[in-house]
């Protein structure tokens, strides 16, 4: 865990409810202003095809957000920044607006098949797509380029990771198709000695 995230959350509030509820408070020594990814964070975040995002309204209400695309649509430009492409929506942005008045985002990345999570704290620039076509080139695939409309990049704060307790695995279409495979490939190898043995025949007639 990278301590600059828990000295974030870990505020006055926080502590005293710790105190009653557990008798006591945890103290952090002081930690650094900035937590950098490491090599286990990067190919975490290049594998994931989807994350979800937090934010706070200008009235103070949080707004909560999901983002996708091809695994990888989240870049990791370097240990301390990242990026992603944010297409055409419902038009009602939301997380965009919020932004413009609170430049804190949280970031909630899941991995279900292995209940791995990964929470990440930043200040967020935006940048319109329509005036930047080179970094529109160099964080969007270029089969999603003609709907990009505004390039979000992230300064890394720190990040954390969560134990697996509590987290059901769940897998997606794909690597469901990738698991089962093998056993549709054995399936029809024996099929195929089945019918060598038989003839040809029905296995049933015989």
């Amino acid at each position: 865990m990278a301590g600059r995230y828990l000295q974030t959350y870990f505020t006055p509030k926080v502590l005293a409810a710790q105190q009653h509820y557990f008798g006591r408070s945890q103290n952090l020594p002081p930690q650094p202003e900035r937590d950098p990814l490491g090599d286990e964070e990067r190919v975490f975040i290049e594998a994931r095809d989807s994350f979800y995002m937090a934010t706070v309204s200008e009235n103070g209400w949080p707004y909560v957000q999901h983002r996708g695309g091809q695994p990888g649509f989240l870049r990791v430009v370097s240990a301390t920044e990242l990026a992603f492409a944010d297409y055409k929506g419902n038009r009602q942005m939301l997380s965009t607006g919020n932004l413009a008045a609170h430049d804190r985002v949280a970031l909630f990345l899941m991995d279900y098949p292995r209940r791995e999570r990964l929470k990440i704290l930043g200040h967020v620039r935006i940048e319109d797509a329509r005036q930047q076509p080179e970094l529109v080139a160099r964080i969007a695939e270029p089969e999603v380029r003609p709907i990009v409309e505004r390039i979000f990049l992230i300064e890394v704060v720190s990040f954390d990771w969560n134990c697996p307790k509590y987290i059901t695995p769940r897998y997606t279409e794909e690597e469901v198709r990738v698991a089962v495979a093998p056993l549709k490939a054995r399936i029809a190898e024996l099929e195929r000695e089945l019918s060598r043995r038989t003839g040809g025949k029905d296995s049933e007639a015989v």
